[in-house]
Parts: structure tokens; C-alpha cells; sequence
């Protein structure tokens, strides 16, 4: 597997990580953990270094996991995980944001028990505290990482405003922000900000929440707990209208003996050395698929021709509610 550095921090991962949130969250009922924790292995033995979770996956369970599954290979791997969200004490569910700095700080000392770890390798704030400045998050986190329990600061879905700001007081290793054929914002302000910076980006949802796979239509039905079923992006209509975007990726995956997916990871890989996606799979036949994209060299003129495609397609639905779309800085 190749390596990439996020940005100027020095922090080495795997070309492409592996988002664990789905083998506990978000897609249906949690998986067989047995099954995801020999996933894990699997992923650590064919070279991944990175993996991502979240407090309020679950929530808790899903940090529960990756720090079983990833115990006997801690020295081996990065862990990144997040706080940010106030959790109801009774239903666990998210109520809102909380980035106050005790609060980070609590937070820290729960993810380290449920990580089995020490330290945590990349902690990010999940989403912008409207009510927290963020150099006092930038200042809370500063201290942990003083403190030895956290080694590197990020940030999601942040504006670029924030990220100076937060950068100003501690350096920032990574932003995580969605990015895909099919989410392209970042591309306005954030990522020359990164490169101006010296900031790593990595791109979650980096195949559609599933649709750039190529696997789904508009016929397709989810789970009941799957939250896509709340999506605006993944109604039926906006579906059927979108899949002009799956087959462009489909004639180039065709030509390139690739699969769609591949494509599409190829594709954020192929523009700057310092952006690793961590698309998410419960399936070990995804994940070799997915790995096998670092091996895919998509040419300049593969990359005019898939600019040149896409830009004929407008992507149908909004990617959030507009409840959780306002929780974003973008």
C-alpha cells in the first residue's frame, strides 16, 4: 500500500483509509462486530494505516470496535476520532454541539478507555460550535496534545474562516470534509486554503454514500434505521436523475478494466499527494476494491474528460437536511 503525508504535519498514513462509522451506524443495524473486527485485520494486513471513527457513532460502540479490533496492531495504525456533539444521557442520540473545552476534554479521557489506547493519533471537532470560539477549541485541544493523550488536531466541515483561526493557535494536521464527484465545494475555498497551509484533506463519503459504486438505482430500498432514507440526494428521482454521473464513471471504469468505485477514488487522488479518502465497507470484496484505486493512474487527459462529463450532469437533491446542512461551515 502507499503512503501519504497529511500535508506539512508529518503524520504518514495509508494512501487510502478505511471509515469505520457504517459497521456500527448510519447504513442499518450494527454489523456482526466478530465479522468487522476480522475486517479490521484484514484491512490492517493488506497495508492500511488509517481508520476513522467517532464518539457518536453509535454511539460509543463503534470506538468500542476499532479499539478491540485494532489492539494487537496499535504501534501499526492511525486513529482518528472526534467529539463535538452533546449526547442525551438516556437515548445516547446527538442533541446538538458541544466543543466546550471541558467538555473536549471529557470526551478525550471516554475515547481513550473505549479506544484502548493511550493516545489518540488525529482528534477532530465533528462540527463547528456556533457558541465556542475556535481558538478555544484550537487552545483545548493544544493542552491534550501537551498532555501526551492526543497527538494531532483536525477539523470537519469547517469554514475556511475557521480553519485560520483554529490554525493561528494549534496547528491543524487534516480537515475531513465531504468530497466526491458529486459533492465538489471544497473546491472553491477549502482546498487552496489546505495547500496554501500546509493541511492535510481527507474526503469522507468519497463514493456518494454508495451511489458512485454503481450498485444502486432508484428502485433501491434501504433499511429503516438506514439514514439515507432522510437524504434529499437519495430520493428516487434524484437517484434516477444522478445516474448519468454512474455511467460516465462506468464507460471510463470499462476502458481503465476498473471498477466505477476505483474511478471515483482515483479521481481524489490523482490532484494533490496530500488528500487520503476513507471510504467505508462492511464487505471484504469493497475493500479490496477500493484499495485496488491506488493503483489506478487516471492521465491529464482522463481527468479533462471526466471534468469535461461531469460538468454536463447537475447533480439532482441536497446532501443534508437543512437542519444538518446549517451545522456545517461550508
Amino acid at each position: 500500500m502507499k503512503k501519504r503525508k497529511l500535508g506539512k504535519s508529518g503524520l504518514e498514513v495509508s494512501a487510502i483509509g478505511l471509515g469505520c462509522m457504517g459497521m456500527s451506524f448510519g447504513y442499518g443495524p450494527p454489523k456482526d462486530k466478530q465479522e468487522m473486527i476480522s475486517l479490521l485485520h484484514d484491512a490492517v494486513e493488506r497495508g492500511v494505516t488509517f481508520f476513522d471513527t467517532a464518539e457518536v457513532y453509535g454511539p460509543f460502540i463503534n470506538e468500542e470496535l476499532v479499539g478491540e479490533g485494532l489492539a494487537p496492531f496499535r504501534e501499526r495504525v492511525v486513529i482518528a476520532t472526534k467529539f463535538g456533539f452533546k449526547l442525551d444521557p438516556k437515548t445516547g442520540r446527538s442533541i446538538g454541539v458541544d466543543s466546550r473545552p471541558e467538555h473536549i476534554k471529557e470526551v478525550a479521557e471516554a475515547s481513550l478507555k473505549r479506544l484502548r489506547t493511550d493516545v489518540i493519533d488525529l482528534f477532530y471537532q465533528h462540527r463547528v460550535d456556533p457558541e465556542v470560539p475556535i481558538e478555544d477549541v484550537a487552545r483545548a485541544v493544544k493542552d491534550l496534545i501537551r498532555e501526551g493523550k492526543v497527538k494531532h488536531f483536525g477539523l470537519s466541515e469547517p469554514g475556511v474562516q475557521t480553519i485560520r483561526r483554529a490554525h493561528a493557535v494549534q496547528p491543524v494536521t487534516a480537515i475531513q470534509n465531504e468530497y466526491s464527484l458529486w459533492w465538489r465545494k471544497p473546491e472553491h475555498q477549502v482546498l487552496p486554503l489546505l495547500e496554501e497551509l500546509g493541511i492535510g484533506f481527507v474526503p469522507y463519503s468519497p463514493l456518494g454514500r454508495g451511489f458512485l459504486t454503481g450498485k444502486m438505482n432508484e428502485n433501491t430500498t434501504f433499511d429503516n434505521n438506514d439514514f439515507r432514507n432522510t437524504l434529499p440526494r437519495f430520493t428516487p428521482e434524484a437517484r434516477k436523475a444522478n445516474q448519468a454521473l454512474v455511467d460516465l464513471l462506468g464507460e471510463i471504469a470499462k476502458r481503465k478494466k476498473a471498477t466505477p468505485a476505483q474511478i471515483a477514488l482515483a479521481w481524489l487522488l490523482a490532484p494533490k499527494p496530500w488528500i487520503v479518502p476513507i471510504p467505508g465497507t462492511t464487505k471484504m470484496n469493497r475493500l479490496e476494491e477500493n484499495l485496488g484505486a491506488v493503483e489506478i493512474e487516471l492521465t491529464s487527459d482522463d481527468l479533462r474528460e471526466i471534468e469535461s462529463a461531469a460538468s454536463q450532469v447537475e447533480v439532482q437533491g441536497a446532501r443534508y437536511p437543512a437542519t444538518l446542512e446549517a451545522m456545517t461551515g461550508l
